[in-house]
C-alpha cells in the first residue's frame, strides 16, 4: 500500500516561520521512501469563505481529492491571537462535509511568538479535527519563541526543537504503518479467506 500524506501550511505570510517548521517535517517525510508527499500551501488555493461560490471551483475540487486521497494528513498552523489561523480553518471548512479529513489520522504542528507557544491554537486544531472525524495523534508539537528558534534563513537554532518538530513527521508515518496498514492488510487477508470458502 502507497502511504500518501499531504501537508497543509496554514499561514499565507511570505517569509512565515510555520513553512519553516514544516520544511523540517517535510525533510523527515522525504526519508522515508515507501510515503508520497503533496505539500498543499493555502495561498494558491484562493479558497471561498463558507457559502460563497469559489473563483476556481477546479482547484478546489483538486484540494478536496488530494486530502480523500491521502492515508494522512500534517497540519502545521501558527498561532493568532489565542486561536489556529483563519486560512487553516478556512481550508478545513472547504474540505466538505462530510469532511475529507473524517476517519484520517492527523499530525499537528504549532508555531507560536510567546513563551507558552501555540498550546491554545493546536488543542482548538485537535478539537476540529476531532468534530469533523478525523483522528488526532496524541502528540502534538508547540514550537514556542518561535522568531528565536529559527534564523531569517529559515534554518533551526535549536536541535531539541528541530527533533520535535521532525518527530510530528515521523510520528504519522509509524501510526499509519502500525495501525493503518496493518489493518488493510488484515482486511485483505480475511477477504481471501472468504473467497475460498
Amino acid at each position: 500500500m502507497a502511504i500518501k500524506i499531504v501537508t497543509i501550511c496554514g499561514s499565507v505570510r511570505p517569509g512565515n516561520y510555520t513553512a519553516m517548521a514544516l520544511n523540517i517535517a517535510l525533510d523527515e517525510l522525504a526519508k522515508f521512501p515507501d510515503v508520497e508527499v503533496t505539500p498543499i500551501y493555502l495561498e494558491k488555493l484562493d479558497l471561498p469563505l463558507p457559502g460563497l461560490a469559489a473563483q476556481n471551483p477546479d482547484a478546489i475540487e483538486e484540494f478536496q481529492r488530494t486530502v480523500k486521497e491521502a492515508t494522512g494528513v500534517l497540519l502545521a498552523s501558527p498561532e493568532y491571537h489565542g486561536g489556529i489561523s483563519s486560512p487553516m480553518k478556512l481550508a478545513i471548512d472547504n474540505l466538505g462535509f462530510p469532511s475529507m479529513l473524517a476517519d484520517k489520522p492527523i499530525s499537528l504542528l504549532g508555531v507560536a511568538a510567546g513563551v507558552i507557544g501555540a498550546i491554545k491554537s493546536t488543542e482548538q486544531l485537535r478539537a476540529i479535527c476531532s468534530h469533523v472525524g478525523a483522528i488526532p495523534l496524541p502528540m502534538v508539537v508547540s514550537v514556542a519563541k518561535v522568531h528565536q528558534v529559527f534564523d531569517a534563513d529559515g534554518h533551526c537554532q535549536d536541535a531539541d526543537m528541530e527533533n520535535l518538530i521532525r518527530r510530528s513527521a515521523s510520528n504519522l508515518v509509524g501510526y499509519i504503518k502500525d495501525t493503518v496498514c496493518a489493518k488493510i492488510s488484515l482486511e485483505e487477508v480475511l477477504r481471501e479467506q472468504g473467497e475460498r470458502h
